[in-house]
């Protein structure tokens, strides 16, 4: 039998289908770190292996604090981590100067948090009041 010459009926060969994935997203501190720098020095930059090596201190620190209030825990015997135990943690790792400053920047952020939630709070109660206005609300804080 003769060989098959290609024309109509025959299939021709599918080109293969490129996909794009989409780029992974690498966590880092790089952005965080890169705003302090700029409120403390603004007319300093840094280089990106530098940035490397604060991200990289930055893992370390954390995970030797998590690590340290995580024993604390444990130690009391308690099942919740709160910022009581990283608070004492962070006293214990850092030296001296740099560890009043983390604790006050953290007691900064944390009451900064509790602040703004409070606040989210007394609106949806407010809301809710407006709403149902024959309910009446009796809100304690500390």
């Amino acid at each position: 039998m003769a060989a098959k010459i290609a024309g109509k009926n025959t299939p021709k060969a599918k080109k293969p289908t490129v996909t794009k994935h989409k780029k992974r997203r690498v966590e880092s501190f790089s952005v965080y770190i890169y705003r302090v720098l700029k409120q403390v020095h603004p007319e300093v930059g840094i280089s990106k292996r530098s940035m490397s090596i604060m991200n990289s201190f930055i893992y370390d620190i954390f995970e030797k604090i998590a690590s340290e209030s995580s024993k604390l825990v444990r130690y009391n015997k308690k099942h919740t981590l709160s910022s009581r135990e990283v608070q004492t943690a962070v006293k214990l790792l850092l030296p001296g100067e740099l560890a009043k400053h983390a604790v006050s920047e953290g007691t900064k952020a944390v009451t900064k948090y509790t602040s703004a939630w409070r606040v989210s709070f007394l609106i949806l109660l407010i809301i809710h009041q407006k709403t149902y206005s024959s309910t009446k609300f009796i809100i304690i804080f500390k």
